[in-house]
């Protein structure tokens, strides 16, 4: 058995919960992963993990092992990467997590140059507006808008999205034009809703004036692009980021409501596992986000109320109505 095989396989149980889920993630079929692991107590003389039909937990001998096993394969990654012979160029493979129009409008029309930049890094890309569980999906980083709710995740503060309401004249022309935001409470007026959003309502400011509006709403969507889809075709009024909306509104397809009102910015976070070992690619593909968003979001001079990380199993998510 090869001992370093054998401790990815058991890391790789331990953080994704399961046989079949680390086999996915290792490229592996579950009978070899089973295999090293079952080599791996042979070799140490003891049980590292319980087995059940329907779950897998690490036991007390196990959990003190994986801790020390991550610190080690992490001080090989750096050695690794660091011998005198050996290229300084970042490389290896990625595996990151961006919301789908961020992909679309930001990220990957900027891979092109990033790629110039480190040609020897891979990325496996997600493009999604789920809740992505970083260990047990293998995932390196995701970049998210919104709070950051799960303090078991390392985040950093990579900008600041600004944000408008919007509606398509085809909405307008049926239901109105609203004034001023209380008036998206009467009944006949509808939201555009996000699913990650709780329900929580905006608060806008105007001299002064704060109100929070939520709204009635006839579709709640959970992917951005289908989201400001929705807009588009006047089912209802849309909280945007201003880099989603900007070309729409420059064609007429959007216009922008309440112009006079200010919405506090969505801050956009880069997150990862704290035991997730910090290479050169990850680094120089955090900072890249930092230089890409100080041109399409620089970080807002202070932080919105209620950005602050809380506490919650789920990780990173977008705030009420609107996707990043």
């Amino acid at each position: 058995m090869d001992r370093f095989d054998g401790m990815r396989a058991f890391v790789r149980v331990v953080e994704a919960g399961s046989f079949t889920r680390a086999a996915e993630t290792l490229g592996m079929s579950r009978t070899s992963v089973t295999q090293l692991v079952q080599q791996l107590e042979a070799h140490l003389r003891l049980k590292l993990l319980n087995r059940t039909t329907r779950k897998v937990n690490v036991t007390a001998d196990g959990a003190a092992y994986y801790e020390r096993v991550v610190r080690l394969l992490a001080e090989l990654h750096d050695i690794e990467n660091n011998l005198p012979g050996s290229s300084n160029a970042p490389r290896g493979l990625l595996r990151v997590d961006v919301p789908s129009p961020f992909a679309n409008m930001i990220l990957v029309p900027a891979l092109p140059a990033f790629h110039a930049r480190y040609p020897e890094i891979q990325f496996d890309l997600g493009a999604s507006d789920r809740k992505v569980d970083l260990i047990g999906e293998n995932v390196d980083c995701v970049v998210r808008g919104g709070q950051v709710s799960d303090l078991s995740l390392v985040a950093r503060h990579v900008g600041d999205l600004q944000l408008g309401v919007y509606a398509a004249p085809s909405y307008l022309a049926q239901a109105g034009t609203p004034l001023h935001p209380n008036d998206l409470q009467d009944p006949r007026h509808r939201i555009v809703r996000f699913r990650w959003a709780n329900g929580l309502p905006y608060a806008m400011h105007r001299s002064g004036e704060t109100v929070k509006i939520g709204g009635r709403y006839v579709l709640a969507i959970d992917d951005g692009n289908a989201y400001l889809t929705a807009g588009l075709a006047g089912l209802g009024v849309l909280w945007l980021p201003d880099y989603m909306a900007r070309e729409h509104a420059a064609k007429g397809a959007l216009v922008r409501l309440f112009a006079d009102w200010e919405i506090d910015p969505m801050p956009l976070y880069v997150a990862y596992p704290p035991n997730r070992y910090l290479g050169k690619a990850l680094r120089v593909f955090i900072d890249w986000i930092v230089e890409l968003m100080g041109q399409h979001a620089p970080l807002a001079a202070k932080l919105p109320t209620g950005a602050a990380a809380r506490s919650t199993p789920s990780g990173p998510h977008p705030p009420a109505g609107s996707p990043p």
